[in-house]
Order: C-alpha cells, then structure tokens, then sequence
C-alpha cells in the first residue's frame, strides 16, 4: 500500500499547533491532504466588487465579502469616555455597516480609508433594523504596482473563499494552504490513467494546483470537473467491490412450490396486483432463484404497495422449506407490520397448537399441513421485538430456531446473538435508512449460507441519489398506486396571518369524524418535559418566540376546545410500548377518533379510515417527511385531506417548501426539491460519514451524467481487478475513502 508521507502528516508540523488544532476542531482537517481538499466555495475577483444583497438571509452566519469603504467615522459616547468606529463598506448594489468598539477603533480607522478596498469577515447580525458585522477581520487589498499590465493582472487576480469559521478566516485558511500546497505534487492520482486520458481530465496534481490558485476561470472549470470525477469514481469503485463480493457468496435458491402456500395466498386476495407490483415481484423471483443472494433494493411511493410485495416474496421462501425475517425501525413499525401481514394472510396465519397426525419435522421452514382448524398450508408468522414479556419472547425464540415459525416481523431484538433462525433465507429490511449495513449483515449472518436480501424505502429516492447511497444494490421502482386508493388533497394554513384557516381545519377535522371517518394531527414534538431545554435552546437560537407545538398541550387544547366531544389520544416514541400498541390498536379499530401523535405515525401505520391529516409547525419538518406523513391519510376508499399548518410569513423560504408539498403528489418530484433546498449531507443522511466527508465537489443531483459515467467505469474495473492490484493509487484512495476515522460511508445506510 502506498503511503505519502508529506501528505499524511499532522498540520501541527506545518502549521504549528494552535492553527492545527483549530482547523482539527472546527473544520476536521488534520493532514496536509484534508487541507488540499478543503477546496473554496467561491472565488472573489479584485477587480469587481462581490454582492452584499445575499446578506440579508445570512443572520449570524460567518460571511466573507469583498467590499469598498464609503466612509469612517469615529463617535464617542459615556461622555466621552467610550469609543465606537463605524465604517460604512458598498459593492455598488448594497451596503453594510462595520462597528469597531473600545481601545481597538484606532487601526481599523487607520487601515480603512475611504475609497479603500479589503477584504472583510465576520458574523451577520441585525441593530436597529440594518445588517452589521461586528468587530470584523479584515486584509487590505491594497495595489502597489505601479505600471499599469501589473495594476490589470492585479485586478484581474481571482481570490479564493474558503468555508471558515469564527477562529480562523478565509484568508488565514489560504495561507495555511500556501503552506501544504507544495505537497500536492505528491498526490497519489486514484484514476487509471487510459480513464484519465479518455475523458479528457486533467492529473490530480494539476487539478488540486487550479483550484485552490487558480489563474483564470477556466482552470477553475479544469479543476472541478477532475475532482468531481475522482469523487463520483473513487465513491462507485466503493460500491462496486461490496456489490462484486456479495455476487461471490454462495446462496440456497429459493423457488416457490407450485400449489403451494404463495398460490393460496394469491388466490384469497380479493384485488387484483398492479402491473408495477407484477414486475417488481418478477425482479424478485428472478433473483431468489439464483445461487447467489439477491441484493435489490424496492423504492416505491406512499401506498404503493410495498407490503405486499415483499410478504409475497417472504411467502416464496417459506414455500421451500426457508423462513423470512422482516426487520422494522421501531416498535410501532413492527406491530402494525405483524398486525397486517397476518391479517393479510388470514387463516394462513394461524397459530395451530393441535396437529391432525405427527408434530412437523424440523426443517420445514413453517410450512405445514392438515391443520385443525387451518387450511393445508400455513405458517406461523411471529413478533419479537425488546419489550416483550419473556413468555413470549422465549415461545417467538423457539418457533424460530425449531423452523416452526416461517416468518417473524421484529426490531433491532432480531438482531441480538440469542436468535437463531433453523433456516433463515430471505431478510426484508424495512425502512433502509434507518438501518446499517453493520445491522443488516448481522442480521443476515444468522443464515446458515447467506440469505437472500430486500431492503424497501418509503421515501423516493432520484437514481443518482440511489446510485451513490444504495449503489451495493439493484434497484425495483414501484411508482404506481393500486386501486382503490384515493386522491389526497393538500393545503397550506397560515395560522398566523389567518387564524380563522386555523379554525376551519379543525371544524373539517370534526366533519370528518362525523361521517365516520378519523383524524391524524402531527406535532414537532412531545412536550413530557425531557425535550424542554434542548428545543427552548433551539428555538432561541433560530430566533423563534415559542419552542415547537407539543403533542401533549395540542392532545389537550383540542379536547378542550375545537374538538371537545371527540375521543382524542396521544402516541408519542417515549411511551410504554404496551401503551403505544394499545392506542395504536384501538385507533386502527376505530374506537379513536384523533391521534394526536409524534412522526412515530410516519411510515408504516395504515387505518384505511384516517381520511384527515393536520401538521401543526409544518414548515419545521423537511419536504420528504411530510410526503411521508401525508401517506397515511387516503388509504381507503374516501379521499384524504392533509392540511400543513404554519406561521411562516408567505415569502419565506419555508413556506415555499410547504407549497411544493401542497403541488404534487409526486414523491420522486419531491425528493428532488428537498435535495435541492437542503444540504446534500442531510439528504445523504448523517450517518453517511464517508460520503459527506467525500463528497466535497460534487452534487448528486446537478452531476448525474458523471456519477452514472463513474459507475459504469467502476463496474469495469472492479470486474476486471477486483483487488485493485493494479491500480495501488485507486487502493490508496479507497482507504482514505474508508478510514476508521471517518467511518465507512456505507456503515449506517
């Protein structure tokens, strides 16, 4: 393995130890190499002065500008004893005001000369209603050519910004990387050269050269597109040798038996499957019946049917002797999981204690027959989760290790080394990114061989996004809704400007449970007292007047007040689990009216009967979780209603996003947006470690054509090369990209 020295070395030996220690804290740079990837967000131009217009929605973030002063004044207050400098700095569209205080007013005043022109950072912040830094940094850009060819190159000179912070700023960063950059000839270039070439992209060393110093605009265009590349392919290569080791393992085909317990179960079904549900069923078939493990990832939309097609492939397994493992996020999930496969399945789901002839033989994955009281197949279908009471716990145990239970629905407790399986064949993974690969191996490691793998995701993913975070997978897509579903109605409340909307939403609430029908209402938060400080500290923060709406005091003041009369009951994560049940149970069965509940309801829950949804603070969860939310209601055969309330101002960025929400039912359309209004790192999920730290430079949605380029020319090289032996520079790049520091970017899905 090559190692570079100059580039692995700790920043302390460069820099000395109070920047490095900085640039480790603040920013996690640690090596000369995490400094040369820490690459400017933008670049300045001395020449033409950079906008102060963009400031006004930058509040107490760090900003760096580069701005010319219009005026400097020295005023005194306290009788003259206190001392305010007050520069006045315009780029000819806006201007902002610097306030320097105390005994440091002297050499701002001298440095920062009328018609003067520096470069200026600091944290925005708000007096007297007009934008100000306070006690900014600054570097004079003072020109002293003194022909006019080295006044142009001057001004023509492209500055660098750096992402900063408060202890070390844009400029300070550059020099600090003036110090590395020397180094960046040692690169070790991850790309194969003839790949290189091919597409036309600079070498790294000359890439890295560009963008942090770079001479025109074109050797920054140079620069990014190598770097994106290195980026998307080193990403992809990941993913392709995970997906290239999966196809190595051996696995126990699993074909369903003709005439068997999936026929039975079809031929009870009182609808007819959806072409989608057909086809992604036949992908899945397809790969159950090869001698290596299925990987397939199954995306759908809100209601489309996802259940049912993975209970089907469960059943396929059980057909031939092997059992199924559903593994849900939470207990809630997970209940009502059990709850309607067994339904589902009906009488093929009974729990037989009394048998016609001989108990079953060990191995038969469940399926059993001539049962009292049952049909000729059927198979114990089994909860486990961590809060069961022993008795039942130690019973779901043995059903699963003696094979009498072919399917078990559970949470992280099926994970645990006490459960063994007597023939685990297929794992369902509910909920993808609630889950790692860690937790998902461990699951699929109680097979004897490895068993085959679905994971399914309510949350519409856009292929590129897909490709980067559940590249190790093949992807089903099912886009299609099945019969019987209806439309759902969205519309945006503004309390605040309107508070009669307000009143109207619940007078439709209580509509709707008069004609029979029932009620979600969705808050922020619990408000048990746990959440207090942390989201009064939040809310102080984003400058809020009230912490976020609370299921408690909403549960509360509806059943005081709008919605006196009505049966209204709480469902929150931080409840007894026998009581969240309990309430989930007798909402499904109707006795319920409204649920006031936590996004514990956000994925999975179905009460065909829940036609209204009320999301109070709507502008406080993100555009998929409210896409997510909204899928509860319109399950049956009445249409559905989501109303999105919030007292955001109607301009606001936030209230844009909730009515892109109210104008499509598209969740893949949606997914996009999201992607787009918030940082690609929250998209990519917070556990995602390596791909954040990784993907500096690209965009997964505005880059689709070089991060499908990239897993085409991964796929190849993994295939050609699996270990990489020929490519040591490509290894060196999947180590850092893999680093125990950071963490693998596959390792919490």
């Amino acid at each position: 393995m090559e190692h570079v020295p100059a580039l692995d070395e700790d920043l302390k030996k460069t820099l000395g130890p109070a920047t490095a220690k900085v640039l480790a804290e603040q920013l996690g740079l640690h090596t000369a190499l995490d400094l040369l990837h820490h690459y400017p967000r933008r670049y300045a131009e001395r020449g033409e002065l950079t906008s102060l217009a963009e400031l006004a929605d930058q509040i107490d973030e760090h900003v760096t500008v580069v701005a010319q002063v219009a005026d400097a004044r020295i005023l005194t207050f306290n009788g003259g004893r206190g001392k305010r400098l007050e520069v006045t700095i315009t780029d000819g569209s806006g201007r902002l005001q610097l306030v320097f205080f105390g005994a440091g007013v002297h050499k701002p005043h001298k440095d920062l000369l009328p018609g003067s022109r520096a470069m200026f950072a600091g944290k925005v912040s708000k007096f007297n209603h007009k934008l100000q830094l306070a006690h900014p940094a600054y570097e004079p850009l003072g020109a002293d050519a003194s022909d006019r060819d080295a006044a142009t190159a001057f001004a023509s000179q492209l500055i660098p910004i750096y992402p900063a912070c408060a202890k070390l700023e844009s400029w300070k960063i550059a020099k600090c990387v003036d110090a590395v950059l020397p180094s960046a000839r040692e690169a070790v270039d991850p790309l194969p050269p003839a790949l290189r070439e091919g597409r036309g992209l600079v070498p790294l060393t000359e890439a890295l050269l560009k963008i942090h110093r770079p001479a025109t605009k074109a050797d920054i265009e140079d620069a990014r597109q190598r770097l994106k590349w290195d980026e998307a392919f080193v990403l992809q290569v990941a993913l392709a040798r995970r997906r290239h080791a999966d196809a190595q393992l051996p696995a126990v085909p699993r074909r369903p038996a003709p005439g068997g317990l999936l026929d039975s179960f079809d031929a009870k079904l009182p609808f007819t499957l959806t072409d989608g549900q057909r086809t992604v069923s036949k992908e899945i078939f397809d790969d159950l019946a090869t001698s290596h493990p299925m990987h397939r990832l199954l995306q759908g939309e809100v209601g489309s049917g996802k259940t049912m097609v993975a209970l089907r492939a469960m059943l396929a397994v059980v057909d031939c002797g092997g059992q199924a493992a559903m593994l849900a996020p939470t207990e809630v999930l997970a209940q009502q999981h059990h709850r309607s496969i067994v339904e589902m399945m009906g009488e093929l789901a009974e729990n037989w204690g009394l048998w016609r002839e001989a108990p079953p033989q060990k191995g038969g994955g469940g399926r059993r027959a001539g049962m009292l009281g049952g049909s000729d197949q059927g198979t114990k279908v089994v909860l486990l989760t961590g809060s069961m009471g022993m008795p039942a716990r130690r019973q779901a145990l043995l059903d699963l290790v003696t094979g009498e239970a072919g399917i078990v629905i559970g949470t992280h407790a099926l994970i645990e080394d006490k459960v063994q399986f007597h023939d685990l064949g297929l794992v369902v993974v509910d909920e993808q990114h609630r889950f790692g690969v860690e937790q998902r191996d461990a699951l699929r490691s109680k097979g004897k061989q490895p068993p085959h793998l679905l994971v399914m995701t309510a949350t519409p993913i856009p292929r590129t996004v897909a490709m980067t975070v559940f590249g190790d997978l093949e992807t089903s897509v099912l886009d299609q809704l099945p019969a019987g579903r209806s439309p759902i109605a969205t519309h945006v409340v503004p309390a605040k400007d309107k508070p009669h909307f307000l009143a109207r939403a619940w007078e439709r609430v209580r509509e709707e449970v008069e004609k029979g029908h029932q009620a979600y209402v969705v808050c922020p938060r619990i408000g048990d007292g746990e959440d207090e400080p942390k989201k009064k500290k939040a809310a102080e923060e984003d400058g809020d007047k009230r912490p976020p709406l609370a299921v408690l005091e909403i549960a509360e003041q509806l059943a005081r007040g709008p919605l006196a009369g009505l049966s209204v009951e709480v469902l929150h994560g931080r409840m007894d689990p026998a009581d969240k049940d309990d309430v989930m149970r007798r909402f499904a069965a109707g006795e319920v009216k409204v649920l006031v509940a936590t996004t514990v309801i956000e994925v999975g829950v179905n009460v065909p009967n829940s036609t209204v949804m009320v999301i109070m603070d709507a502008d406080r969860f993100g555009v998929s979780q409210l896409h997510q939310l909204r899928g509860r209601v319109g399950r049956g055969s009445a249409p559905g209603l989501c109303l999105l309330v919030s007292e955001m101002h109607e301009a606001s960025p936030a209230r844009a996003r909730l009515a892109a929400v109210a104008a499509t039912l598209d969740g893949f359309e949606l997914s996009r947006i999201d992607l787009e209004q918030r940082r690609e790192g929250d998209v990519l999920g917070q556990a995602q470690s390596g791909v954040r730290s990784s993907l500096r430079m690209l965009a997964v949605i505005e880059d689709e054509e070089v991060i499908a380029q990239a897993r085409e020319e991964a796929t190849r090289v993994v295939a050609d090369d699996p270990a990489l032996e020929r490519l040591p520079g490509l290894r060196t790049a999947l180590d850092a990209l893999l680093d125990t520091e950071r963490e693998q970017y596959l390792e919490k899905g």
